[in-house]
């Protein structure tokens, strides 16, 4: 499931892989628009060392954007903020309703976006708008889906006037 890229722009990374289902829907959308990205289980807890490797070498693998997923504690995404020098955005279940909090809550200088729960997809979608304010072709991508999601919903609405 993974993807390596030399050259990523987003990193993926998941405390467990109970965090899988919602951050395979971000993975899902950069495929779809065609960004590169890579994606990881590393547990902030249990593999510190490992963890800080990961997210201090993220620059330097092309990485411009993480997505950290935790569904029970807060810890990698806010770490992830803590080591990483570019945007960091945070998306899981409500398993841990205090890492919603702690993330909510981070401290002046270590911003963490957070998208809707359990939104993977929309993750996704923000790490490519990120990226779009410096790609032209991306902005393009982007506003193509947007106005793809819009033509599928006046087709609901025609069938279901039909349908009435």
């Amino acid at each position: 499931m993974a993807k390596e890229s030399k050259m990523s722009k987003v990193g993926i990374v998941m405390g467990s892989d109970s965090d899988l289902p919602v951050m395979s829907k971000a993975a899902d959308f950069l495929e779809e628009i065609g960004i590169d990205y890579e994606m990881t289980i590393i547990s902030a807890h249990r593999e510190p060392d490992i963890f800080f490797e990961w997210a201090k070498g993220a620059e330097e693998r092309g990485v411009k954007v993480i997505i950290a997923g935790a569904g029970k504690a807060a810890h990698l995404p806010g770490m992830c903020a803590a080591l990483f020098p570019m945007p960091v955005m945070k998306t899981s279940d409500l398993g841990g309703v205090d890492s919603l909090y702690s993330i909510v809550q981070m401290p002046s200088g270590i911003p963490v976006a957070t998208v809707a729960i359990n939104g993977g997809q929309n993750a996704g979608i923000l790490a490519a708008k990120i990226l779009a304010t410096s790609d032209a072709q991306l902005l393009e991508k982007l506003k193509a889906y947007t106005e793809k999601m819009k033509k599928d919903v006046v087709a609901k609405d025609t069938k279901l006037k039909k349908v009435g």
